[in-house]
């Protein structure tokens, strides 16, 4: 079998950074706590050269190597923003790499002669650069990046008359500090998202294989009879100028086969819809526990009647998609209970949303007024962290 479609985007292609990752609040979180961690490293870099530039006799260098560390400072935080940001990879790259490269050129006569040592500010300077550098290309493509500002710090250093090897230290300890850090919080970064993406591609794949159970079921019911509906019409047809009387018999016979069709049909679909309510909790959570949320049911001992089975089935179904689209829950909770008059659903989940508790049905539009068609109610409640939905439905009399 051949499978075909897209790859899996922003972890392997352009920038490292996987700026594709799933949208939730905990990924957007993790991408803004990794840009501020790569941010730190490269700060304190342009940090260090402002003071080397302010311990400088003269009032006009300490304003120009200023400007020129600002420069850099705000081209490599443009180029990290831009690595994150959703956007070709390849328009990004070239993007990521010609800003910080042309500001790099900039700052060198304004930020080199700076300072109270010459070519030391500078080297400050490259080794942001060198840090940043694995942010911005994968690491195998950013050996020529860095070891570029390590040669221009030490020409630098060499053309003013300043001490090479300090420099030349400077740029590539603090740099290669810098670099190492950024890589180990890319990484954490890029298995999250690969794990998010994991989590995912596993709830597809339990809602494609239900999907395919029903359609081959589908399948085994109607295949016969409408090859067998399909025979008849041909014999019909041949048969129609010939002999009226063997054409109507035929006729009868589809029509025959069509109605066992249509009823194996009804009964196929009304069986998928009000299937065994015990049947369908079990399903939901073998779905939630492979996208990775525990899952914990409570069901009564003995079976509900079928009035009941069906609108609890739906709000099920609805609620468990409803976690596993909009929710960053690592657990969740499956109840349901047998009351005097009826039955109780009660799903509650992990709330990673942050937002204001909520009493509404709004989270799940159109089902409250589906439910109350058959008589029940819906309660949705966000409070203390959790998300919680409560179905009730009572039997007819």
């Amino acid at each position: 079998m051949t499978v075909t479609g897209a790859p899996a985007r922003g972890l392997t292609q352009g920038s490292p950074m996987p700026a594709h990752a799933p949208s939730t609040p905990g990924m957007r979180q993790a991408r803004l706590c990794t840009l501020a961690s790569a941010a730190s490293g490269i700060a304190v870099c342009l940090l260090l050269a402002t003071l080397e530039v302010f311990r400088g006799p003269d009032p006009l260098w300490i304003a120009l190597g200023t400007v020129g560390s600002l420069v850099v400072a705000a081209a490599l935080g443009a180029a990290l923003y831009r690595a994150v940001t959703p956007g070709p990879a390849a328009a990004t790259a070239r993007w990521s790499l010609t800003v910080p490269g042309a500001a790099a050129l900039l700052s060198l006569p304004l930020v080199g002669p700076a300072g109270g040592t010459p070519g030391l500010a500078w080297s400050f300077v490259g080794a942001a650069l060198v840090g940043v550098a694995p942010l911005l290309l994968p690491v195998r493509y950013a050996v020529t990046p860095m070891a570029a500002p390590v040669l221009v710090s030490a020409a630098t250093a060499w053309w003013l008359g300043g001490p090479v090897r300090e420099a030349v230290t400077v740029t590539v300890v603090l740099g290669l500090s810098v670099a190492v850090w950024n890589v180990l919080h890319l990484w954490f970064w890029t298995f999250l998202g690969q794990a998010r993406e994991g989590r995912d591609a596993l709830a597809r794949l339990a809602a494609t294989e239900e999907r395919l159970r029903f359609a081959r079921d589908v399948y085994d019911l109607l295949g016969n009879h409408l090859a067998a509906i399909v025979l008849k019409a041909e014999l019909a047809s041949r048969l129609a100028l010939v002999d009226g009387e063997q054409t109507r018999k035929e006729t009868a016979e589809m029509r025959a086969l069509a109605t066992a069709a249509l009823a194996r049909m009804r009964e196929a679909v009304h069986g998928y819809g009000g299937a065994d309510l015990r049947e369908q909790v079990l399903s939901v959570a073998r779905v939630l526990r492979a996208a990775d949320v525990r899952c914990t049911v409570t069901q009564p001992d003995r079976d509900l009647p079928p009035t009941l089975t069906g609108p609890l089935g739906s709000v099920l179904r609805e609620v468990s998609a409803h976690v596993l689209r909009h929710g960053e829950a690592r657990w969740c909770t499956i109840e349901v209970t047998r009351t005097s008059g009826g039955a109780r659903l009660t799903v509650v989940s992990e709330d990673s949303s942050n937002g204001a508790p909520e009493t509404d049905d709004t989270m799940l539009p159109g089902l409250a007024d589906r439910l109350r068609d058959t008589g029940g109610t819906l309660r949705t409640l966000r409070a203390d962290g959790t998300f919680t939905v409560q179905a009730t439905l009572r039997a007819e009399p």
